[in-house]
């Protein structure tokens, strides 16, 4: 149970329950981080549509990046919440338990590319060490072949899982029992 109340599907009514209803999983709920919203609706309305732009928006940053972004961001922050559901996420796309389980342990010894190392290392030390960002880290992103839009999306996805790994821990959100 998390810290706050939260209402769940049942006891919604109006505006709430209307935004329920189009937040219903495959797995026939809606994802307890977005309950934890219940609230506040604007709160969630803008949850939604920062989580759908980041991970579903239009951008070059492949589906199955975004998800390794999401892997790694949420493992460096030990928000158990948030590997979970993003390695499930990861395998559904890729079908490697592997790369799932080194990135949710270890990114750099994965089996990966270099251009997927340097967007991984580039989000492990925005998420433990922002004070530490410099323009190098950036061009280190650039000499790998990301152009400025690309960056801005990995500097984006990183930050929006910052986020939420702090609303899921501090806020005591469990992960579904699916």
């Amino acid at each position: 149970m998390p810290w706050i109340k939260m209402i769940s599907e049942n006891e919604a009514e109006g505006e709430l329950a209307e935004i329920y209803s189009q937040l219903i999983e495959p797995w026939g709920g809606v994802d307890n981080i977005m309950k934890i919203h219940s609230l506040s609706i604007d709160s969630l309305k803008a949850h939604m549509l920062l989580y759908k732009t980041v991970m579903y928006g239009k951008s070059p940053i492949k589906r199955a990046h975004r998800e390794m972004i999401a892997v790694v961001t949420s493992a460096a922050n030990k928000c158990e919440y948030w590997v979970v559901h993003h390695g499930k996420g990861l395998f559904r796309l890729t079908k490697n338990q592997e790369l799932v389980d080194q990135l949710k342990n270890d990114y750099k010894k994965a089996n990966i590319t270099n251009k997927e190392k340097a967007m991984l290392d580039y989000s492990y030390k925005l998420t433990l060490f922002p004070w530490d960002m410099k323009k190098s880290d950036v061009e280190n992103l650039t000499k790998v072949g990301f152009p400025d839009k690309e960056i801005l999306d990995i500097n984006q996805i990183v930050s929006y899982y910052a986020y939420v790994n702090r609303l899921s821990d501090g806020l005591g959100v469990e992960l579904e029992n699916i």
